[in-house]
């Protein structure tokens, strides 16, 4: 296989505050290889953006961050910050959920399809409006060389995603990182997105990093999916285990919540209590309040270690799953 275009190893990120530090993010370990797409879910306040965030160098101010982070196999904790914001620049994409708040309302969109060209490859002029105009038509925007010179309000919010989708990839980058890059979209913008970014990972061989708590966004882009709760990967698996051999409780309380045919929206499973708060994760296993079989002393005091019960498939837990419900592991 592939160098990993990114590799995170024992990633934590915590803050220092009144109430106590908070671990928003605690022994983290993944890969993704290009042209290879890991799926990141979990609930909000699980870790999941944190995880990304610490690992590109742009955590928040205060933040204490540990662990090995590789981009491309050079250690970026080793890097000065204009070496890191110079790496991050050339060989990382973002997208983000709200376009809005990626475009700047004032500005032509193709001006800002080609900032980042402008910036890291020197493009100028002509070369960068035939950038841009070759990047809006990449995505799918009809008449690139007219809207090249619109304002972002002169787009519908799937066009603009689109736009930001441009912005992206205006560099190449060998890695694309999509923050809930659908979930402001309604259900055919969606998948038009989806289909859209399939492409190009096909057509460029980009490694995609997709953060979501949509598991019908999992089932149809992911290879490798990692479960975040609490700041911690409770599964991690190929997208086959996880939707077809689910090993965590939490996994499994996830996929029943997803809704269903026929289903009405006020019969849907869910997942009763909270996420914990940061700075209060329980000392044993984090999903334990909320576990639905939970089991002896140990589950509450004790942390599971993350075990590999198949072939690529590891699970953070004292139980398992097999095909056909939950059952206590052997001693």
């Amino acid at each position: 296989m592939s160098e990993p275009v990114l590799s995170i190893e024992n990633l934590s990120v915590s803050f220092s505050s009144r109430r106590g530090v908070a671990r928003v993010v605690d022994g983290v370990d993944w890969e993704v290889h290009p042209g290879q797409t890991l799926a990141v879910v979990g609930e909000s306040g699980s870790g999941k953006s944190m995880t990304v965030l610490a690992a590109t160098g742009l955590s928040p101010r205060g933040a204490k961050v540990g662990g090995t982070v590789r981009l491309r196999g050079e250690d970026l904790g080793a890097m000065s910050e204009v070496e890191r914001r110079r790496a991050r620049g050339r060989h990382v994409g973002f997208v983000y959920q709200d376009p809005m708040t990626s475009l700047n309302p004032v500005m032509p969109v193709g001006r800002q399809v080609t900032e980042a060209s402008e910036e890291h490859l020197g493009l100028r002029g002509d070369d960068a409006r035939s950038r841009a105009v070759e990047l809006l038509d990449m995505v799918g925007i009809p008449s690139p060389e007219q809207r090249v010179d619109n304002y972002p309000h002169q787009f519908s919010g799937g066009m603009r995603q689109r736009v930001v989708i441009a912005m992206a990839l205006a560099n190449d980058p060998e890695l694309l990182i999509a923050d809930e890059a659908t979930t402001a979209l309604d259900v055919t913008t969606q998948a038009q997105i989806l289909e859209l970014v399939e492409s190009l990972q096909e057509r460029l061989g980009t490694a995609v990093v997709w953060i979501t708590h949509d598991l019908g966004v999992v089932a149809g882009i992911a290879d490798q999916v990692a479960v975040m709760y609490g700041g911690r990967i409770l599964e991690h698996g190929t997208v086959d285990h996880i939707f077809g051999s689910p090993g965590h409780p939490y996994t499994q309380a996830l996929l029943a919540a997803r809704p269903q045919p026929g289903v009405r929206a006020d019969r849907l499973a869910t997942i009763p209590g909270a996420p914990p708060v940061p700075h209060q994760l329980p000392p044993g296993c984090a999903f334990y309040p909320r576990c639905p079989v939970r089991g002896d002393e140990r589950c509450r005091t004790e942390e599971p270690p993350l075990t590999e019960i198949a072939p690529g498939h590891r699970v953070r837990t004292f139980y398992r799953a097999p095909h056909s419900g939950i059952e206590r592991p052997a001693s």
